[in-house]
């Protein structure tokens, strides 16, 4: 049996990668951090088959204490400070977490996991201000926000452990991945939610910053697949993954109040104060690379995702 440290257990990501690797038999333990508010919500249905630990990316030791006491064959890296506008005005922490974190792990991986797999979630911000579209995994980087700043640290210091250590490890550039599981401050849930409470009366209104800004969104339940299949591979290496389709937040939009009968018109206003200092107009990823050797394709759709997201609000509103 395999065992595998999953950091950031409790994220959307990591829900959806501790379900897979238990179905393929691995021992799953989860790294959470010490909060006097624990949120375990995503994962709940799987308290009883998961291990977790405490530890931290702020703290080198307890990262070493814990690569010592599980000694997992494969470590995934998905603990991050994810949302893209906090990370303006938490510039500092943000590089703490998805930076200068990184490197804590993988410090600690050297001194006493050197025989893991590492995977390190890193993102399609890293590109920002394209170089060209679409992108791929030498695509120049201009990223365009704090977060995206760190996150090209945290790939680059990957690609440094493995070059000069001949540590395993990978990066996957992931592009936008949703899923009933994300958290509502993400666009894509936000707009899931306000279609869902305008349907049931909750509310009439739902502000949104820049529509038509463009992204490539998939499903998390797929793309947690494509890291499983990165520490596979007899030879370590950096894979984008992608639907390589691009849709605007107006389409997201359309499709999500659709899906309930709704006019979107009727009920979303653009507020000048949700855009961003410094907007990312353009995304769209080749994953021309992760389907001939990885062998990974999407298979939810970017509709099938949309409407997926809006019945489960529903369903969650309705119950309550």
């Amino acid at each position: 049996m395999k065992t595998a440290l999953i950091t950031g257990i409790t994220g959307q990501d990591g829900s959806y990668l501790a379900e897979l690797l238990l179905e393929k038999g691995y021992r799953v333990v989860g790294m959470v951090r010490r909060s006097s508010t624990e949120n375990f919500e995503r994962i709940a249905h799987l308290r009883e088959r998961v291990d977790l630990r405490q530890a931290d990316l702020l703290d080198q030791l307890s990262l070493i204490d814990v690569l010592r006491a599980v000694e997992p064959d494969e470590i995934y890296n998905l603990a991050a400070q994810s949302f893209v506008p906090t990370s303006w005005q938490q510039p500092v922490l943000t590089a703490e977490f998805d930076a200068v974190g990184v490197t804590r792990l993988l410090e600690a991986v050297r001194l006493v996991a050197p025989g893991a797999r590492f995977y390190q979630a890193s993102s399609s911000e890293m590109f920002g201000q394209v170089r060209e579209t679409p992108q791929r995994e030498t695509t120049p980087f201009y990223p365009r926000s704090p977060y995206g700043v760190a996150k090209v640290y945290g790939h680059f210091i990957t690609v440094n452990y493995r070059e000069s250590y001949n540590i395993y490890t990978c990066s996957g550039i992931l592009f936008n991945h949703e899923s009933p599981r994300r958290g509502r401050e993400f666009v894509t849930r936000k707009v899931s939610d306000g279609a869902a409470r305008v349907k049931l009366g909750l509310g009439r209104e739902l502000r949104l910053g820049n529509l038509e800004a463009r992204r490539d969104w998939g499903f998390a339940g797929d793309y947690v697949d494509a890291m499983w299949r990165m520490l596979q591979q007899a030879r370590a290496d950096d894979y984008v993954v992608a639907t390589g389709e691009s849709h605007t937040v107006r389409e997201l939009v359309e499709i999500a109040f659709g899906t309930l009968g709704l006019d979107w018109r009727q009920h979303v206003r653009e507020d000048p104060a949700l855009l961003r200092p410094a907007e990312v107009e353009r995304l769209v990823g080749d994953a021309s690379k992760a389907r001939r050797v990885l062998g990974w394709a999407p298979r939810v759709s970017f509709r099938e995702l949309v409407e997926m997201m809006v019945r489960a609000d529903l369903e969650r509103l309705q119950r309550r």
